[in-house]
């Protein structure tokens, strides 16, 4: 955004004012803003990369989000991969969208990164013009729009889909939000993952999910979904004791937004592994 603040600089530098569009009360979406007065610095307008699309270039697995009473657990891997290399092993896929949301990315990292941090200032911009925060589903259609601008790079292979999770004040739950390349939104119940590991995760997802979980037990079932998408999907990175690398989880409800530490996520790690050691298939679900 530094080139647009110089530009704006340059622009009126003569009589100090900022242009017309800077003060202009018909939008409260810095997307729309931006694309009027700088389109080319939206991740949409970006020239695609002068090297064959999936050579050389990381890409982000894999996502689950698993509710609970009164709120929404999300969680990442942090493998990138390019091709059949590993390109990065501590990648941070799950982000704070506001005080009371999540956002997680899967697909081409780099574009990713950029939809993440528009989508955020996207959020605060409407909250400081209208002086007050959108619903979430609001929040969800407003991400559906920045996922659609995108779809000439997903039309070239550098596709990025999201997931968004967030607590709805007035039903006092967490609700999840996934999308298509083509920015196509849908409402999952209960559960969803995203990404190459996503069959795997959601598998262990149906075995283990219960209606009464508490956001401990939720975030478990998180990493017990990510070790499995790990153990069949070589995109996707399990915790790596070694290294102390391990998945990103966030916890969102009425108190809004919270990171778990590296302390309580390395925890949790280290029970899941712990019980691999009996039972490498993890825990299993009651037939009756």
């Amino acid at each position: 955004m530094v080139e647009g603040r110089s530009r704006v600089a340059s622009h009126d530098s003569h009589t100090g004012r900022l242009p017309g569009l800077f003060l202009s009360p018909d939008t409260s979406s810095f997307t729309e803003f931006l694309g009027s007065y700088s389109p080319e610095l939206l991740p949409g307008r970006r020239p695609v990369p002068a090297v064959p699309v999936g050579e050389g270039i990381p890409h982000a697995t894999t996502i689950v989000a698993v509710t609970f009473p009164g709120g929404v657990v999300m969680a990442g891997d942090r493998r990138a991969t390019a091709g059949n290399v590993i390109a990065q092993r501590d990648i941070e896929k799950v982000f704070r969208a506001d005080e009371f949301s999540a956002i997680a990315m899967a697909g081409t990292a780099g574009i990713g990164m950029e939809l993440i941090r528009l989508f955020q200032v996207e959020l605060e911009h409407y909250e400081k013009r209208e002086g007050r925060t959108l619903s979430v589903e609001g929040k969800a259609n407003r991400l559906a729009t920045l996922v659609r601008g995108n779809l000439g790079m997903a039309m070239q292979g550098l596709a990025v889909v999201p997931l968004f999770a967030g607590y709805d004040e007035e039903r006092d739950a967490g609700r999840i939000f996934s999308y298509d390349p083509a920015g196509g939104r849908y409402e999952e119940r209960e559960f969803h993952s995203i990404g190459s590991g996503s069959v795997y995760a959601r598998g262990a997802l149906k075995k283990l999910f219960r209606a009464d979980l508490s956001p401990e037990d939720a975030a478990l079932v998180c990493v017990q979904a990510l070790y499995d998408a790990a153990d069949d999907d070589s995109a996707t990175g399990g915790p790596d004791m070694a290294r102390r690398i391990f998945p990103v989880v966030a916890v969102v409800s009425d108190e809004g937004y919270r990171r778990l530490g590296e302390d309580e996520v390395g925890a949790l790690a280290q029970t899941v592994v712990e019980g691999r050691y009996d039972s490498p298939g993890g825990p299993t679900a009651p037939l009756r």
